[in-house]
């Protein structure tokens, strides 16, 4: 969901902004995206498995 440009901002008296409206669902999916990139940033140093690890514990287990 896009909602680049439909902000709406409260402004001081001389134009500067001050605070910003956002449409709830665009805010939730801010909020969303920060907890991705949150985890994201903490994980980064984790060990990565290829697919065909993947898929060998997969079917190792009976779920592939």
């Amino acid at each position: 969901m896009s909602m680049l440009g439909k902000e709406k901002f409260i402004t001081a008296d001389k134009g500067k902004k001050k605070a910003v409206i956002l449409d709830i669902k665009f805010y939730e999916e801010i909020l969303g995206d920060l907890e991705d990139l949150r985890l994201l940033a903490k994980r980064k140093d984790e060990a990565t498995s290829s697919l065909q690890e993947v898929e060998e514990r997969l079917k190792a287990r009976g779920l592939l």
